[in-house]
């Protein structure tokens, strides 16, 4: 069970396949929903990705969005519930959306949101201090954390906001994530323990 963003496929590493492992890079606006042996990872700026995993399915997710959600002169037309007002296509480059793409993969994997655990990371300021109306990274920080509470994940941890940029690791067969953060200031939080 694999699920690609229709139009934007996920790019796999020519020789990827090493001991058994898949290893998918997603670039901004791509997801991944999946299992097995599969490692899934990004570079995050000010974007941010939420990872999902099902702890007795040992499936989950990846979504890496660059924005909270479209422009709302163009969200005319855009219904909830993973509707798209836009021809039908969901877009993972908008928070939104790409959570509606993790829970595609969700139900088809026959499990709801409330059984997986959720992880955030990225938000981060590329440029320095920026001003109040244009802070991608803190509208998308909060974006993911609404979301995930929204849709009633358990929040498991996070690595959010700072300046600089992460390496993120996920492997499915195990949810655990590995991050290389290049920089300073980050929020850290294992949220739950239970």
């Amino acid at each position: 069970m694999h699920a690609l963003k229709p139009g934007a496929p996920v790019l796999v590493q020519p020789g990827a396949v090493l001991d058994d492992t898949l290893d998918v890079y997603l670039q901004p606006g791509q997801w991944y929903f999946g299992g097995g042996r599969t490692r899934v990872r990004t570079l995050l700026g000010s974007c941010v990705a939420i990872a999902v995993w099902h702890p007795q399915l040992r499936v989950g997710g990846l979504c890496h969005y660059m924005l909270p959600t479209r422009n709302m002169h163009s969200r005319k037309g855009h219904a909830g519930h993973g509707h798209a007002g836009h021809g039908g296509q969901l877009d993972g480059r908008y928070a939104d959306e790409a959570m509606y793409l993790l829970l595609r993969g969700m139900r088809a994997a026959g499990a709801r949101p409330q059984e997986f655990d959720a992880k955030l990371f990225g938000g981060g300021r590329m440029y320095g201090d920026a001003t109040a109306g244009s802070d991608v990274p803190h509208r998308n920080v909060a974006a993911g954390r609404a979301l995930v509470h929204q849709h009633g994940l358990r929040l498991r941890a996070e690595h959010l906001g700072g300046q600089g940029h992460r390496n993120l690791f996920f492997e499915l067969w195990s949810g655990d994530v590995y991050l290389r953060f290049s920089g300073h200031g980050a929020q850290l939080g294992p949220l739950e323990t239970s």
